[in-house]
């Protein structure tokens, strides 16, 4: 991979440097470790070329959901909705990608998008349940993650990240909005809490190798 170029070091004004929203924070419950946080602010390349991936498979899941339950059209409106807007923001990262010299190269996927969905139900109506739950917690770790890493970047990639949180957060909300749906609240909350339990230790875990959604890398722990 080429090296990222500094573009501008200094860090961007106190007013593009944004803060997790507190919504974010009460959903997901267990902060992204300090550690992932210095691990990613000084390999802004290798952040970039998965973040590119994930916005490819986020478009991918909401087409997937789509295609398998064609009855919920409520939910097909949304998703074609988000889908249109993930390969945005695909678009987006490649082109800062191509300005800073960062050259796109095969990543290994981490354990957390796999972790994830082996934990959803396998029958109806609650595998799809869990999959918009599972789509809410992942879009709301997404926004926490770029809100903490944007004042630690420089200018260009710090601008596409604090500008990224308002669509991640409102992503966020459209998934949990149609999970329940689906479900009453009490057996919602319950399902939820089983699956942020998991979500929360695949993020904060020790992990073999730094990725976008991965626990902090062995080596800073």
């Amino acid at each position: 991979m080429a090296a990222l170029s500094p573009g501008d070091p200094r860090p961007p004004p106190a007013a593009a440097a944004p803060s997790v929203p507190e919504a974010i924070r009460r959903f997901l419950g267990a902060a992204t470790p300090s550690a992932w946080v210095d691990a990613a602010a000084v390999q802004p390349g290798l952040i970039l070329v998965d973040h590119a991936n994930c916005e490819l498979k986020a478009a991918s899941t909401a087409m997937n959901l789509i295609y398998r339950y064609p009855e919920r059209t409520d939910l097909g409106w949304q998703m074609s909705r988000l889908a249109r807007e993930e390969l945005r923001h695909y678009e987006q990262v490649q082109r800062l990608m191509q300005a800073l010299g960062v050259v796109p190269r095969p990543l290994s996927a981490s354990r957390y998008a796999a972790g994830l969905r082996g934990a959803a139900r396998r029958r109806e109506p609650g595998r799809l349940t869990d999959l918009l739950l599972i789509g809410a917690l992942i879009e709301a770790r997404s926004c926490e993650r770029f809100a903490l890493l944007a004042p630690r970047l420089a200018r260009p990639m710090a601008g596409l990240y604090a500008g990224l949180l308002a669509s991640e957060a409102r992503h966020f909300e459209n998934y949990l909005a149609l999970a329940g749906a689906g479900e009453e609240d009490d057996a919602l909350e319950a399902r939820l809490a089983e699956l942020r339990a998991v979500e929360n230790d695949l993020a904060t875990s020790p992990d073999t190798e730094l990725r976008f959604h991965s626990g902090p890398p062995t080596a800073a722990t």
